[in-house]
């Protein structure tokens, strides 16, 4: 028995909008203005759930403070931990140092004394996202410290020995090939976690990425990993009784999940079994406000009807092989194309303020050795110059698992693969593409890519409408001014604002 709301949208403050925030003057949002941007999630939008993030940037420590202070009618209205969720994204303590981590924690216990004092409900808080969770063990160790922490006796320290002894973990899982085998991981955590606290938890939320998986594998592997999931969690909820509520962290344009006011059908066919769907800055500032709140509820009413698609044991098998294949043509064709991504990625506007992912304070993640930037960067980067990423080794993806026969299991579990595809090539410079390609092999091999797919598809990519000329037109000057190292920041903010996210 869940005795708890499963909320089915969750807010994240991932700085990938074009646009400027409907309640605010300029696009920057900086960290004192999250909290305020949290209570409109929740008052404006009608959102369940907002994800407040520690790893990596700059966090106001003071959230609950504010949140009770300025808000205390509609949270007792609407009891934080009850109706609505503020979850901590933590910082993972393998890549992110961990005075971060403790400073978490402490907000989390005095949140709880906080609201106890106000006689608000508690605990406010009581469960955080770990990030590039590949482990079990990672994730006892994140209830283990917590536990020792919330321990601590002194006089001084009032809000330890509250009412919250043991901390909900949401495993996020960001890499294809892990998210595919996410339910071993599980499994082995609901069994440590019996011999460690002496009970079973009654569900979990595991947290599949797509921006990420994407980013190291390619759009079709890491669709079909997240499937592969789905449907092991199937089998795992009826051989351990645990119930599994999955979350995906979807983005706007289709590499990074395709999930937007306007394609919210889309969305609800290809992602069944999902509960909680992820809601990024694009998707709330790019589109109208009237649009966005229709797009919400609709998400809300709907998303947890639908059951994941089981993947019987012959399927599973050839699409572990579909997916080494279409991986292998992404990643042999990243390394040549990184240095211009880096240049152009640089030229991107800031949207929240992040710590720096190199030297003292945090991290970065390459692929194969190569640098990259985050997945936002990257994608922004990429699209910018008139490349989407959706097409990077696909097309030779699709044209070598045609010849095997395999394309069907594709086809059967990649619902949406056509329609991303045409979305993607809305904002295809094939002129861009082919100048590159004279210069770089990589850039030509995503070439033959875009041909494959073309054909795939009997379908050619073309401007078909006034703002699909005037994105060629842009594309095309920030890949000439990047060549030329001018900054070419104000058309790249101009051709995001034409496909409604900056990457």
């Amino acid at each position: 028995m869940i005795n708890r709301k499963i909320p089915a949208t969750m807010v994240s403050q991932h700085p990938d909008h074009a646009g400027k925030p409907y309640w605010l003057d300029e696009e920057f949002i900086s960290t004192h203005e999250e909290t305020k941007e949290c209570f409109l999630s929740f008052s404006d939008f009608g959102a369940s759930e907002y994800k407040w993030d520690w790893e990596g940037k700059l966090v106001d420590e003071s959230v609950i403070e504010r949140l009770f202070s300025e808000n205390y009618e509609f949270f007792k209205a609407k009891p934080l931990g009850y109706e609505k969720f503020l979850t901590f994204r933590l910082p993972n303590p393998k890549v992110e140092t961990e005075f971060r981590l403790g400073r978490a924690f402490m907000g989390i216990l005095s949140a709880c004394a906080l609201a106890k004092q106000v006689k608000l409900h508690t605990p406010p808080l009581f469960e955080v996202i770990l990030p590039m969770t590949e482990t079990a063990e990672e994730i006892i160790d994140i209830q283990e410290a917590f536990s020792e922490l919330h321990a601590l006796k002194h006089k001084l320290f009032g809000f330890v020995n509250g009412d919250l002894k043991h901390i909900e973990v949401i495993p996020l899982f960001e890499q294809a090939e892990i998210i595919s085998r996410s339910d071993e991981i599980i499994k082995s955590y609901l069994i440590l976690h019996k011999k460690r606290f002496g009970f079973t938890p009654a569900y979990l939320r595991p947290y599949i990425a797509r921006s990420d998986p994407a980013l190291n594998s390619g759009i079709v592997p890491t669709i079909l990993a997240l499937k592969l999931a789905l449907s092991r969690y199937i089998k795992l909820e009826n051989t351990s009784g645990v119930k599994l509520f999955p979350i995906v962290g979807t983005g706007s344009l289709p590499f990074r999940g395709g999930l937007t006011p306007e394609k919210i059908d889309n969305f609800l066919k290809e992602y069944k079994g999902i509960k909680t769907a992820l809601l990024q800055s694009a998707f709330r500032y790019d589109y109208n406000k009237t649009q966005v709140i229709k797009a919400i509820n609709k998400l809300e009413e709907n998303l947890q009807k639908s059951d994941a698609i089981y993947i019987p044991k012959k399927d599973e098998e050839n699409i572990r092989s579909v997916m080494n294949i279409f991986e292998s043509f992404y990643k042999s064709t990243i390394e040549g194309i990184a240095p211009i991504v880096n240049k152009v990625a640089i030229n991107l506007p800031k949207r929240r303020e992040r710590v720096q992912h190199i030297g003292l304070f945090g991290y970065s993640r390459g692929i194969e050795g190569v640098r990259l930037p985050r997945a936002i960067g990257f994608t922004g980067a990429l699209y910018s110059i008139g490349v989407p990423p959706e097409f990077i080794g696909t097309g030779r993806g699709i044209s070598a698992v045609s010849k095997m026969e395999s394309l069907p299991v594709v086809e059967k579990y990649y619902l949406n693969l056509t329609d991303d595809l045409k979305r993607a090539g809305r904002f295809l410079n094939k002129k861009v593409l082919r100048e590159l390609a004279k210069k770089n092999s990589a850039w030509k091999m995503i070439l033959e890519d875009v041909k494959e797919i073309e054909k795939y598809l009997g379908y050619e990519f073309t401007p078909l409408t006034n703002d699909d000329l005037l994105y060629q037109k842009l594309s095309i000057k920030i890949y000439n001014k990047i060549i030329g190292n001018e900054n070419a920041g104000e058309e790249i903010t101009k051709a995001a604002m034409l496909r409604k996210s900056m990457g």
